[in-house]
């Protein structure tokens, strides 16, 4: 620092002039030093504003291939999967039923096949139950009010696409060979969320793993009204409830 003294004034003078420049700068920074303060702050909060006004990012789960079938657990944890239509049906049994699953069905039309995926594992009565209300409620049984349906259920290589002489079928629909095994049932649907995806089926399966749940009736409300309740209570994106319901009038029974 370069200091010019006034030779025509004393030390003292000089010093006392020095010591009254000092005495303004150390105001001027501590001035500076406030305004930085000030502007620190307000920078402060238009950062906390500019964040808070930030649309949430939305997570968006990935979604496990059986999901666009009908699907759910059994209570004793094997993987159901079922047709929602024809084309579904073709490729649940083309695609997905392996020697050793289970594949169910009714003898109405227009039903659904349902495929256990057993994965060499020995499938057990509380699960062919399960699997064998399934078929019945997401079968045109639902519609009709109709409170069981004939439900059997056969080997996968029983199921196959070769008509009688004469005979045509159409999309979605199958020939089965040999025995069937009939299997009681009733209409039973719960629906709940399983790790953020949307599971539809029997009561006792949706119990086991779901821990906020709705019991489904047949009734007159909309799938779509129906819906709305639904996510509320459990989550979920409305279009994937909707398509997890039966098809026809429904209520909500009680929820836990």
């Amino acid at each position: 620092m370069k200091v010019t003294l006034d030779l025509k004034k004393s030390l003292e003078e000089n010093a006392s002039i020095y010591f009254d420049k000092a005495k303004k700068m150390k105001k001027k920074v501590l001035g500076v030093e406030e305004t930085l303060k000030k502007i620190q702050k307000r920078l402060d909060r238009e950062e906390r504003k500019i964040e808070a006004d930030k649309p949430e990012e939305k997570v968006v789960r990935k979604k496990q291939w059986f999901e666009k079938f009908r699907w759910f657990r059994s209570s004793e944890g094997f993987l159901v999967i079922g047709g929602r239509d024809a084309t579904s049906n073709e490729i649940v049994i083309k695609k997905h039923a392996e020697r050793g699953d289970i594949v169910f069905h009714t003898d109405m039309a227009g039903s659904p096949f349902f495929v256990v995926k057993a994965e060499g594992k020995k499938v057990g009565e509380a699960t062919i139950s399960e699997v064998a209300n399934a078929t019945c409620s997401f079968s045109r049984a639902w519609k009709l009010g109709l409170g069981t349906s004939d439900v059997f259920y056969v080997d996968p290589e029983q199921v196959t696409k070769e008509a009688q002489s004469g005979e045509y079928l159409q999309k979605g629909a199958f020939m089965i060979k040999g025995k069937t095994n009939y299997v009681d049932n009733k209409i039973d649907v719960a629906i709940g969320d399983l790790d953020g995806a949307i599971m539809a089926g029997p009561k006792a399966a949706v119990t086991a793993h779901c821990k906020e749940m709705l019991v489904i009736l047949q009734g007159d409300d909309k799938p779509s009204s129906i819906a709305k309740k639904v996510k509320k209570k459990v989550g979920g994106e409305l279009d994937e409830i909707i398509r997890a319901l039966p098809s026809g009038g429904m209520k909500i029974e009680r929820s836990r």
